[in-house]
């Protein structure tokens, strides 16, 4: 799969849209979605949108890292710095809002086309089709739960669309619950007809595990959380047991050279094999397949440093000592700070550069991205890092699973062993020793659940979707929270900047579509 994804959408538009003479302003199919080929390379085109930059290759982490509490920037580029500090102006502000916004209904439009056409495809295996179909509803599920994350609002905002869509058309809006419910009902046809596990030559491909797992995610957005309970009990205890568990060593899940383990549940792949340019353009030959996070990341130096963590993430790993009276290893794969060289051995290097008092008096009080960079192997960082991102890893899981049971008013003790499952991987004490509070008491359980998931997950793109589900953006009280680790919390208004603004020419060109509230 890592090699099989990698289809260059020039290749695949060219044979699925062969130009009429008559009329070369007209698409036509005439040539194309005919035969099982066909449907595979249309189901890879919808796979090669996580390389476009509006996607997971850059912009995204833009919206899910930095705007929430873990992140923040002071990139002298002006309006993408304010896009981080919810001082959002030009809302067709490309990079920060209108790209990620037509990539993500550029994914959904390739996916209808897969679910439109290929049912009227004769395969010689007739079992064969199913999960071609269940892969483009995965991912077209998969594209509107991030939509609804990020643009969903109460008011009708974001349309659906459910089959190819053609020039002029007005699709109605959409509130956020009925984005989720979409992205739902597409994890669930997915569910029914993707395979548990594909072949070693086939992975990265989406799973039913997978589906379930976005599903339950879906579900726990909207707080349906016996719903989400079941999905990811298949996973933990059911029939799916079998295909995840941890890892034994926390970096696996970040390493090149351990990628599509048994912890992971949905991972992109991403690779060097093309290092083209940044790969900007939408019929680039030869398109970029890597990562280029850690270029826009990574300390000064090495990369652009538009994005950096604040430093209360550092003070929260550093609360309470391991089973050996160390400090939590997660720390060292999370980020670079002040004093890592000395809190763990072999840990004096920021890439080429040195950590040490010198250094860190040209950096006073910052803290800089290392999750999914490329320092582990390399001293420098780019456009084309191979490390594949696990949207999901089995742990997510673990923790998701402990907060709906607990939030469902499940066994309490259930959920605590969970969470002990996560810590004890990490050699942390379970969490009778320092939180006994968190193990008899439902209220407490669930928020210190907040502080376990951010030192597992940081930086892995989950905190925004954890700070609307918890509510901490829609209360005074959670406001004031936010407030206390992120300075850029006192720009926010209740009531809007909990969902970003709809790109104005998306509205101004669609009257059914409403622009969110207070904007």
């Amino acid at each position: 799969m890592k090699k099989l994804l990698y289809i260059l959408l020039a290749a695949s538009l060219m044979q699925a849209c062969k130009v009429d003479v008559e009329n070369p302003n007209t698409i036509t199919v005439k040539t194309y979605w005919k035969t099982e080929q066909d449907a595979v390379r249309g189901v890879n085109a919808v796979y090669n949108m996580f390389y476009k930059p509006g996607t997971f290759s850059r912009w995204m982490w833009f919206r899910l890292d930095l705007t929430s509490d873990e992140g923040f920037s002071q990139s002298p580029w002006a309006e993408l710095k304010e896009w981080t500090q919810f001082r959002y102006n030009n809302y067709n502000f490309w990079e920060g809002n209108a790209w990620t916004y037509r990539d993500c209904y550029e994914a959904i439009f390739r996916a209808n086309q897969v679910l439109h056409y290929t049912p009227d495809i004769t395969f010689a295996n007739p079992s064969d089709q199913g999960p071609i179909l269940g892969q483009a509803y995965f991912l077209r599920g998969l594209y509107y739960y991030y939509l609804a994350l990020l643009w969903g609002g109460t008011n009708p905002s974001l349309p659906i669309v459910l089959e190819p869509s053609t020039p002029g058309i007005q699709p109605e809006g959409h509130t956020e619950a009925d984005v989720y419910a979409q992205a739902i009902a597409d994890f669930s046809k997915a569910a029914s007809l993707l395979p548990e596990v594909w072949g070693s030559s086939e992975k990265g491909r989406a799973t039913k595990g997978a589906a379930l797992a976005f599903r339950a995610k879906s579900y726990m957005q909207l707080h349906q959380w016996n719903e989400a309970k079941s999905d990811l009990a298949w996973l933990v205890t059911g029939a799916g047991k079998g295909y995840y568990n941890l890892t034994a060593n926390y970096f696996d899940n970040f390493d090149k050279a351990k990628e599509n383990n048994v912890e992971s549940v949905f991972e992109i792949q991403y690779s060097d094999a093309n290092p083209s340019p940044a790969g900007d353009g939408d019929l680039d030959v030869g398109p970029n397949l890597g990562l280029n996070r850690g270029q826009f990341f990574a300390p000064p130096g090495i990369g652009w440093t538009d994005g950096e963590l604040r430093p209360w993430l550092v003070d929260a790993f550093k609360k309470e000592k391991n089973m050996a009276n160390g400090f939590d290893i997660r720390l060292r794969y999370t980020a670079f700070y002040n004093g890592m060289q000395d809190d763990f051995p072999n840990n004096n290097k920021i890439y080429r550069l040195t950590s040490d008092a010198a250094q860190w008096s040209n950096w006073p009080g910052r803290v800089f991205f290392r999750k999914y960079g490329s320092d582990y192997f390399r001293d420098f960082d780019d456009y084309y890092n191979p490390t594949n991102v696990r949207l999901i890893r089995f742990s997510d899981v673990l923790l998701m699973y402990a907060e709906c049971i607990a939030a469902s008013n499940g066994s309490l003790t259930e959920a605590v062993a969970l969470v002990d499952r996560v810590r004890e991987r990490v050699n942390m004490p379970k969490l009778a020793l320092n939180y006994p509070g968190a193990t008899t008491d439902k209220t407490a359980f669930l928020k210190r659940l907040q502080t376990e998931r951010v030192l597992e997950l940081a930086t892995e793109g989950h905190r925004w979707a954890d700070l609307k589900r918890w509510g901490l953006v829609d209360s005074q009280e959670g406001l004031a929270e936010l407030k206390q680790r992120d300075a850029d919390f006192n720009n926010f208004t209740l009531g809007k900047h909990r969902s970003l603004p709809i790109p104005s020419d998306e509205v101004n060109n669609n009257p059914n579509v409403k622009q969110n509230p207070n904007y």
